[in-house]
């Protein structure tokens, strides 16, 4: 096949003659005098992204406040724990609804009221009965109440002495100031969850001072059960998480793999031949590891469960929550991949061998282009500034609803302290409400992480890729060269001429994935409302129809990466190089597939060892004490873990691209070698060539272990 008139070793600059035109750029030549910009429309297309990107984080900065996550609301819209709330409840964590009769009514079908318009305050720690008599919580002191807010919480916000006539008749109404502790609460979440186990003595006063009536059903708890569990609330927990175990996320998701990627990278090029069988034996034991992980904060194994509960509780209440069935949900999967595992390891280990040999061509190329093993720091150290204003946007974005006063058709009176009297008219309580065009900024924000991602690591891969080649055509003109000028000059040409095709190459992944999300989401939404999805005829077409997706993003991403390859040697448009991949990947799938796809396995299973270990060590540091009380603990490690893993892998992937394309440049730079020279390669390694040998090959297959 001939390009530009041209065999393809000419515009890599195999030959002396292309070589002198820039004997700064080894295999140089015709690679940058015939080069130029391609896919241009898409590079500007990714710059107006990045704008835009900026504009929507803009928006979730001014409208968010990550507070918003943890702690509730109480009765006038302050955020609990804020500073800046009226008063000041910067030591005021714990929302606490103060009524049990508005509780246990919000819970009733029939009932006109909700529980974000119950009376909550904030509090320190949940209030429990008095053991001899009864305690109370009165509302924030103001107007006639001469108390300062420290005053009253050493007071443990009782003040029913200091109350008019007037104000203990309304309190025994339940309207307030003072409302009587008659159930014992906890702190689950930030929420004080009411136990429906009243106390008696507390309640024989109550009705003794002439209040009137409590409910005691069991109503009163499930109601904040299930406010507190709502799948809103479960989704800002986790996302609140993020912030909270940022330290985590740091060293388990950013520090701790690139030091392992790089240590996986030097035991390649000085450890080879016993890489594949160390990846494989060191993966099963982290799938195991993490697996037991799961299965202790799941509560199956040991005595340390998750629990929900912030702070001491009754040992004997027992309080679950959607969090621990999430764990329970994902020891089920990671006890599947423990088995697919293990099966794995198997069905490959006869075909250890064949991953050492092309494993061996990729530790000679890193050996002689030494800059190949750091240069991946360079997008490394892009991606994590990225991804530190990316977390920030996200925490801010989730929490950029507005606090607005809800609107109720209650009716009910409570005592106003300002104006020293019963008001029924403000009974509405006040909820963060999200407009949909904050859901369509979220998705934006994930889409464009996911872009931003693929493009850097697309560009990572052309860079690695030009030096390959450089290497592959060029071994013995100008190999005093190779270490490192080969690298910066293949950067140069992605930055000046390749930065378009990239950007198009990410984008049409990006989109292919978020087809996939979305058919996704709208097939689980159906499914509650289409009974034709309860059909077979449905649940095949819905099944297809994600299969079909998923082999075409797959096939997507290989070709992708074939095409920077192409692209780093061609200097061609994206569908272009795609096209000549493509084409030579056909002719000579036979001879290279066998060696390619175990290679590739071998790599994806050292990505995976790498970012498994990170999760272990999340899991490890989550279980300290910080992030197990206070306000730093987490409601489940359950996304720190997902997300140091996410990291851990795309870090990663960085790194092992380094190894990936070597095998892959050198192995479609061979098959344009074989067909120009009538299926002998001229400037292949010694070592490919035999690898990649059809008949020994054949020979070493039939031979079996």
């Amino acid at each position: 096949m001939a390009l530009g008139g041209g065999p393809l070793g000419a515009i890599i600059g195999r030959y002396p003659s292309f070589a002198a035109a820039d004997d700064q750029d080894p295999g140089g030549g015709v690679i940058r005098h015939d080069r130029k910009c391609r896919d241009w429309p898409f590079l500007l297309l990714f710059a107006a992204f990045w704008v835009a990107m900026i504009v929507n984080s803009s928006f979730g900065f001014n409208q968010g406040n990550p507070l918003r996550l943890t702690f509730g609301l109480d009765y006038k819209g302050n955020i609990c724990g804020s500073r800046h709330g009226d008063p000041d409840l910067r030591e005021l964590d714990v929302r606490y609804w103060m009524n049990p009769n508005q509780v246990y009514q919000s819970g009733l079908k029939s009932s006109h009221i909700d529980l974000p318009d119950a009376k909550a305050i904030c509090l320190m720690e949940c209030p429990l009965p008095a053991e001899d008599g009864l305690n109370f919580v009165c509302d924030y002191p103001e107007g006639d109440i001469r108390l300062s807010i420290d005053d009253w919480i050493d007071r443990d916000y009782d003040y029913f002495e200091f109350l008019t006539p007037d104000m203990r008749n309304s309190s025994l109404q339940l309207q307030g100031p003072c409302y009587p502790v008659i159930f014992p609460s906890v702190n689950v979440y930030w929420s004080c969850q009411f136990i429906a186990r009243a106390s008696n003595v507390s309640l024989k006063h109550w009705q003794q001072m002439g209040g009137v009536s409590i409910d005691e059903n069991m109503l009163i708890d499930k109601t904040i059960h299930n406010a507190i569990n709502s799948k809103s609330a479960v989704l800002k927990r986790y996302v609140a998480d993020i912030g909270k175990s940022w330290p985590v996320l740091l060293l388990c998701g950013g520090f701790l793999p690139l030091v392992l990627s790089v240590i996986w990278l030097l035991m390649i090029r000085y450890f080879v031949a016993g890489m594949p069988w160390i990846t494989v034996v060191v993966f099963n034991a982290l799938v195991i590891s993490v697996t037991m992980f799961f299965y202790i904060k799941a509560g199956w194994i040991g005595h340390d469960p998750l629990t929900v509960v912030i702070g001491e509780s009754d040992p004997y209440v027992n309080i679950g929550g959607r969090e621990i069935n999430h764990l329970h949900a994902a020891s089920v999967l990671m006890t599947i991949v423990m088995i697919l595992a293990f099966l794995t390891s198997i069905a490959i280990a006869r075909r250890i061998l064949v991953a050492t040999s092309v494993l061996k061509v990729a530790a000679k190329v890193i050996g002689e282009v030494h800059a190949l093993i750091s240069f991946p720091t360079v997008p490394f150290l892009i991606l994590a500034i990225f991804y530190i204003f990316w977390f920030s946007a996200t925490l801010h974005l989730f929490s950029a609803g507005q606090v607005i006063r809800n609107d109720c058709n209650t009716d009910c009176c409570s005592y106003d302290l300002k104006l020293g009297k019963v008001n029924c008219d403000s009974c509405c309580g006040y909820s963060i409400h999200y407009t949909p065009h904050i859901g369509i900024a979220i998705l934006f924000h994930f889409f464009g992480c996911y872009w931003a991602t693929q493009f850097f690591i697309g560009c990572s891969s052309t860079v690695i890729a030009g030096s390959i080649a450089s290497y592959y055509w060029a071994r013995g003109e100008v190999s005093h060269d190779i270490p490192f000028r080969t690298v910066v000059s293949s950067l140069k040409r992605m930055v000046c001429y390749s930065l378009g095709s990239v950007a198009l190459g990410s984008l049409i992944v990006s989109i292919i994935e978020w087809l996939r999300f979305i058919l996704e989401t709208l097939r689980r939404r159906l499914k509650f409302v289409d009974s034709a999805h309860d059909s077979w005829f449905g649940k095949t077409v819905s099944s297809s129809s994600q299969c079909c997706l998923g082999c075409i993003d797959w096939t997507l991403k290989s070709v992708n990466r074939n095409a920077y390859i192409m692209i780093a040697i061609t200097g061609k448009g994206f569908f272009k190089a795609s096209a000549l991949a493509t084409g030579l990947i056909i002719k000579n799938v036979l001879r290279i597939g066998k060696v390619n796809v175990i290679g590739d396995v071998i790599l994806m299973l050292g990505k995976l060892c790498v970012s498994l270990l990170c999760a272990l060590f999340a899991f490890i540091m989550l279980d300290k004490h910080k992030y197990r009380s206070g306000h730093n603990k987490i409601s489940s490690p359950l996304v720190p873990v997902l997300v140091s893993w996410a990291l851990g892998y795309i870090v990663a992937k960085l790194f092992f691209a380094v190894v990936e394309m070597s095998i892959d440049t050198i192995i479609l730079s061979f098959c344009q070698d074989t067909e120009e020279h009538q299926g002998n390669a001229q400037y292949a390694p010694p070592l490919l060539m035999e690898t990649l040998d059809e008949e020994s090959e054949l020979q070493r297959l039939t031979e079996g272990p």
